[in-house]
């Protein structure tokens, strides 16, 4: 499941984020969006874009197309 699926409040771990640019994803890993890390969507905006989501305590605002390059498990 793509993590722009998940509906708000709910919780999955990152499994894969091959699909993002190199650039994007070392960026991502730094504010701490690891693989086998629990995510939880926030909330969304109100026209869909960006997401916002919980990661290790830290609020991280996405851009959807970029969430729809991570590959989440839910729980």
């Amino acid at each position: 499941m793509k993590l722009s699926d998940l509906s708000c409040g709910a919780n999955g771990i990152v499994t894969e984020m091959s699909a993002l640019p190199s650039a994007t994803r070392k960026k991502l890993m730094v504010m701490g969006l690891l693989p086998n890390t629990e995510v939880t969507v926030i909330r969304v905006a109100p026209l869909g874009d960006p997401l916002q989501v919980r990661v290790r305590g830290v609020d991280i605002a996405l851009r959807k197309q970029i969430a729809a390059n991570i590959e989440v498990e839910t729980r």
